[in-house]
């Protein structure tokens, strides 16, 4: 299918020859005598001996893992066992940056809370060590876990570390999040300490969260003591004031701890269901964020920055920038305020050379038509990543026409669950339209049909065939594994199924086509949802779309399409007939929607995913009340008319 995608940008033999990637396969010539025409060649061996390529990493990036005598006693899925016998701690690679550049900026902020704040690595060391004396002087242990609702600025980063150095387990949610999904995922790890920032300012407008706050407090009953990061500089009575905290600086003692000794909980995205708290390990985590920085080139003179917020596990990257050594640039606020160039401003003026943000974020800047290349400075800009959802072929092509034409855009899919990427960039390579360019090394990642078998060229289910060292360790509470099978390997025994479609080329780079389980089947005939939403959106009166097909036994499926006009744009019949037409021009006349529904918004997650397979749940009959978990949703009220748009079809049918 993707053998002619145009190819946008290649990078000069002298850019290609100064990567990480170009230096890692000369470590492998140098080092280990091992040597590779071609990365189709190097990311076999990577995930055929995988005992030999983790090793490589570990030496490559010198990372701090030692004692072990056996990589993988045994290759299974879930329970492999990496690394048996070390010890390690992520801490200790990435404070040791403020050893060798004390001095220099580690972490830039730009918040509408705040202004513009920075530390140099001395100072977030320094930072780090004076909160994780307090902790222990709260009693926090090796095993304890620490929780925080904080917005993605510099006392989360600091909070992360002081934790996971002293062999804590962190767990992070946004302020933006209801007060139940913060319960439902805190509940369930009883933690020791929570910290929290009373307030912020998103949009232009101050946020309150004093209340919600002490609500949560008092529904975690295993909590010893409550930190207050003030908005307004008053602390309530019961919590303990965050610069109470950061009164002793100093250096932190990093706890050497097993491999596979927790690092934080992260939780998936709970839209149909009690979020499910997701372990991750220290040698993994760490392992896995080293070997994805020579997929982003991302080197310790770079200044990067992620456009996230701090429930969305693309906060978690911005400890692997930290890790390599680079300054990590946070953006806090609305990034529609005042316009769609305020964030294009701060890449601007922060001279950033790698900026990263979700699809719907780039999606959006050429909806509103902005031109960042035209009116900013951004030649210092070489790289772009993109997550979140599939980045669209017009996606590609407004960066390169109207961001830069001379940057490596590396889109990249993964997850939550592996805290990772599963296909991402590589900076010797070819971009081309609508295609992200390698499958990552190490992670043994396939196309399956229904029956198991690999696919090339079409569409499958996106499998891992191998462990990853990142892989879950398990879900807490899941004390009979039970529930990480179901969620990953109740389809294929012993392989990890992501609930992706993936198409992996012929030459090897891969397309995602959305989720597998919203899939579109007609008459036979499968489909991923991003290709009617490509031809549905890339008409300027329609801003936004989401699309379920419903399949009863024993009928043809019903396909619906919900569409958001543009302000002032009504979905009349002419409008309807230019939808057709596109999905008729760009996807085929196979998938033609049954019906064609206005809707004020599209409902999604906190991280921006559409949620289509809730609102196929509710149009095949689901209980309202529990096809979706409200407050896991960035814009619950948009559920309301989905509901009645069910309870419409249920009266006609009956």
């Amino acid at each position: 299918m993707a053998d002619d995608r145009q190819i946008l940008w290649e990078p000069d033999a002298a850019r290609a020859e100064a990567t990480g990637m170009a230096r890692y396969m000369r470590f492998l010539k140098d080092e280990l005598g091992l040597e590779f025409d071609d990365y189709q060649s190097l990311w076999e061996w990577s995930v055929r001996d995988l005992e030999g390529f983790w090793t490589s990493i570990i030496a490559f990036f010198d990372l701090p893992v030692s004692g072990w005598s056996e990589v993988l006693p045994e290759r299974k899925m879930p329970g492999a066992d990496w690394f048996p016998g070390s010890r390690t701690n992520w801490a200790e690679q990435i404070l040791r940056h403020a050893e060798m550049k004390p001095d220099a900026e580690a972490i830039v902020c730009h918040s509408e809370t705040t202004g513009r704040t920075a530390l140099t690595w001395g100072e977030f060391r320094d930072r780090v060590g004076a909160l994780q004396a307090a902790l222990r002087g709260m009693g926090v242990q090796e095993g304890d876990r620490v929780v925080a609702v904080l917005p993605n600025a510099p006392e989360a980063l600091i909070a992360c570390l002081a934790v996971i150095s002293m062999g804590g387990i962190w767990s992070l949610c946004a302020p933006d999040m209801g007060e139940t999904a913060i319960l439902d995922r805190f509940r369930q790890i009883e933690p020791k300490v929570l910290i929290a920032q009373d307030g912020y300012v998103h949009g232009g407008k101050r946020i309150d969260k004093s209340a919600v706050l002490e609500k949560i407090a008092a529904n975690l009953p295993t909590l010893t003591h409550k930190v207050m990061v003030p908005a307004d500089g008053a602390v309530p009575e019961g919590w303990i004031a965050w610069a109470d905290t950061q009164a002793d600086l100093q250096a932190p003692e990093v706890r050497m701890v097993p491999f596979s000794h927790p690092i934080w909980i992260v939780y998936s995205s709970g839209t149909t269901g009690n979020p499910k708290p997701i372990v991750h390990g220290h040698g993994g985590v760490m392992l896995e964020a080293a070997k994805q920085s020579l997929h982003q080139d991302v080197v310790p003179e770079d200044r990067f920055c992620w456009l996230t917020s701090s429930g969305w596990i693309m906060w978690n990257t911005q400890l692997g920038a930290l890790a390599g050594g680079a300054t990590v640039v946070i953006h806090d606020g609305a990034p529609n305020h005042p316009d769609m160039l305020a964030v294009w401003r701060v890449v601007a003026e922060e001279r950033l050379t790698y900026f990263g943000a979700g699809a719907a974020f780039f999606m959006g800047c050429q909806k509103a038509g902005v031109r960042p290349g035209a009116e900013l400075d951004l030649t210092a800009l070489r790289s772009l990543g993109s997550t979140g959802s599939p980045l669209s072929q017009e996606g590609y092509d407004w960066i390169y026409t109207e961001v830069k034409r001379d940057v490596w855009l590396a889109p990249i899919s993964g997850g939550t669950d592996l805290a990772g990427a599963f296909v991402l960039g590589h900076p010797m390579m070819p971009v081309r339209a609508g295609e992200m360019q390698c499958r990552a090394l190490g992670n043994a990642v396939r196309a399956y049909d229904e029956a198991g078998n690999e696919l090339i060229g079409e569409v499958g289910e996106l499998v891992c065939t191998e462990p990853l060292p990142s892989m879950p360790l398990y879900f807490w509470g899941d004390e009979d594994g039970s529930r990480l099978h179901e969620s990953y390997f109740d389809t294929y025994p012993g392989i990890w199924r992501h609930g992706d479609w993936i198409e992996i080329t012929p030459q090897g780079g891969a397309v995602i086509y959305g989720r597998s389980d919203a899939t579109i089947n007609r008459r036979g005939l499968r489909l991923g949802s991003s290709e009617i939403y490509r031809a549905v959106e890339a008409l300027d009166e329609v801003l936004d779309s989401l699309v379920v097909d419903l399949e009863f036994l024993g009928r043809e499926s019903f396909m619906v399409l919900f569409v958001v006009p543009r302000e002032g744009v009504a979905l009349d019949d002419a409008l309807r007939d230019r939808i057709r037409q596109s999905i008729r021009d760009s996807v085929s006349a196979r998938f033609l929607p049954d019906e064609i529904v206005e809707m004020a918004e599209v409902p999604r997650t906190l991280s921006g995913k559409k949620l289509e397979v809730p609102v196929k749940k509710l149009l095949l009959g689901g209980d309202p009340a529990t096809v979706v978990n409200r407050d896991s949703m960035a814009n619950p009220g948009s559920f309301d008319a989905y509901i009645r748009y069910a309870e419409s079809r249920t009266e006609k049918a009956g």
